[in-house]
């Protein structure tokens, strides 16, 4: 017999957890006794949640993460559902009152605490017992790392802790699913039957490794290549004479980009992620299309075509043995020279002129996401991370997350509405003297609503004006050296300072 905290820790060793991500509270406080590794802190837990998300993405590894019951749970939810749409492996524990006083609606109890993360978490649970939370952590891991891979919750009520129980056996399991041959046949054959077949990418080939498998087809079968719609990771080096370019979230949009194709090959994606409304076909009508990716969710939203299921990076590696080499004869994607001035293709241009080899960039601006199409090549593999929500808070976090999960140069590019959601991510990144440059595009707005305003016909916008935010002073109050940045003479050397810091830094980058 062993205690339920120390039958934890033996699970959490075995499935290789090095830290704990948390805000602490009371009805957590005897799972923290004696912890086997660091805790690393958020001041709120949005903030905590984006952490462990950028660490699992970037190490390869699920991430714990420690919530205060609902009321901290509630505070995680909007990165919860981020992590969900990312597809992270994080295993989340959450503070739950002691048993015996549940019938009596105690404070900080939690009514129905597994439906409260629902439907963001693959798996949900309070243990019947104090003696089956081992094997509640047991199982949660591996539901959050089978592909997909996703966010899993454990609701563990405070006088569980120093229980007794058995300590259980811990499975040694495999969780990759090949694709099946006679799919793969298919799609070799789709690509060796087309005059000028095109390579659509998504997130779930970066999550499976699959950047040199994929680079290896395309140079064989001469495919272009394109970006998913929303790519949340890299998925192509984009200074590759075969990449093609972006995928824009418009039915209208997507057709026109691969008018060009006879055949089409989604991996790693859905067919296809949409921002409006559109009609019509959702490729081009002349066009064959398979889809190839270990999400079933994928495959069963798909509006026609084919689809095989299994691991897109092994998948990408057979195929680039089985197919037939073939010239490239498609339209490389043009990167732009801006002149100049303080918006925010120049300031991205600059950016990638002087970042540090193998520099690493998290990105959420979304008014800025078209220019860093342009201006911002990602050329390495793990090399860039956003979030596939659209839900605002996430990359701040995050990239304190990945700059804990490796040793490069982490560079955050943040707009100064979504650093707000949890800019108290810059006290943890002081606390764990994270690599991060963080470069904040201030335009004083939410210029993302602005923008899309006319998709509904409005010229106004309310509640879009964030004019008086200064994130210097945010910055220093937190521990992390700032600067403001407001005239192209001043922005080379900034960046410079900002890059060549070892731990973390902010630029204000005042951009029109």
């Amino acid at each position: 017999m062993t205690t339920v905290r120390d039958a934890a820790f033996a699970v959490f060793a075995h499935f290789g957890v090095d830290r704990l991500f948390g805000n602490p509270g009371s009805t957590e406080l005897p799972m923290l006794k004696g912890m086997p590794f660091p805790y690393v802190m958020g001041l709120n837990e949005a903030v905590v949640m984006g952490m462990a998300d950028g660490y699992a993405r970037a190490s390869g590894k699920p991430a714990l993460v420690n919530l205060h019951s609902s009321a901290g749970t509630g505070h995680s939810l909007g990165n919860l559902f981020t992590a969900f749409k990312n597809n992270t492996p994080i295993v989340v524990t959450a503070g739950q009152q002691a048993r015996s006083i549940l019938p009596f609606d105690p404070f900080l109890g939690a009514e129905r605490p597994s439906e409260f993360p629902r439907p963001f978490v693959k798996f949900s649970i309070e243990p019947a017992r104090a003696a089956d939370v081992p094997l509640a952590l047991a199982r949660a891991f591996v539901v959050a790392l089978t592909p997909p891979m996703g966010p899993v919750f454990v609701s563990i009520p405070v006088d569980d802790w120093e229980r007794e129980c058995e300590m259980p056996p811990l499975p040694q399991v495999t969780l990759t699913t090949l694709a099946h041959p006679d799919g793969l046949a298919q799609v070799a054959a789709l690509l060796d039957g087309a005059s000028k077949p095109a390579l659509v990418i998504g997130t779930a080939v970066a999550d499976a490794g699959g950047w040199d498998a994929a680079i290896a087809l395309a140079e064989k079968a001469g495919l272009s290549v394109y970006a998913a719609p929303y790519a949340a990771r890299e998925t192509f080096p984009e200074n590759h004479p075969q990449f093609c370019g972006f995928l824009n979230a418009w039915r209208d949009q997507i057709r026109d980009s691969l008018d060009s194709h006879d055949a089409i090959l989604v991996v790693g994606a859905p067919v296809f992620t949409y921002h409006v409304e559109g009609s019509g076909p959702h490729w081009p009508a002349h066009a064959k299309l398979m889809a190839l990716s270990d999400n079933p969710r994928h495959l069963s939203n798909l509006p026609g075509g084919g689809g095989v299921l299994g691991d897109p990076a092994h998948a990408l590696a057979v195929l680039a043995d089985m197919v037939q080499p073939r010239p490239f004869t498609g339209t490389t994607h043009q990167w732009i020279d801006p002149a100049p001035e303080m918006k925010a293709a120049y300031v991205l241009k600059r950016i990638a002129a002087l970042r540090p080899d193998r520099a690493i960039i998290v990105e959420e601006s979304p008014t800025a996401r078209g220019p860093e199409h342009m201006t911002l090549p990602i050329t390495r593999p793990g090399g860039f991370y956003t979030c596939a929500s659209g839900g605002l808070g996430y990359s701040l976090p995050a990239s304190v997350g990945v700059a804990m999960a490796q040793g490069d140069k982490v560079i955050a590019i943040i707009g100064d509405g979504s650093a707000m959601y949890t800019v108290q991510g810059l006290f943890s990144a002081f606390q764990e003297k994270a690599n991060v440059s963080f470069c904040i595009l201030n335009n004083a707005a939410y210029a993302a609503l602005t923008g899309f305003s006319s998709e509904f016909g409005m010229n106004h916008v309310p509640g879009c004006d964030l004019t008086g935010l200064d994130f210097v002073p945010l910055a220093e109050g937190q521990g992390v050296p700032a600067r403001r940045v407001s005239s192209v003479e001043e922005l080379d050397e900034a960046l410079n300072w900002s890059f060549a810091q070892t731990g973390p830094s902010l630029l204000d980058i005042r951009i029109s």
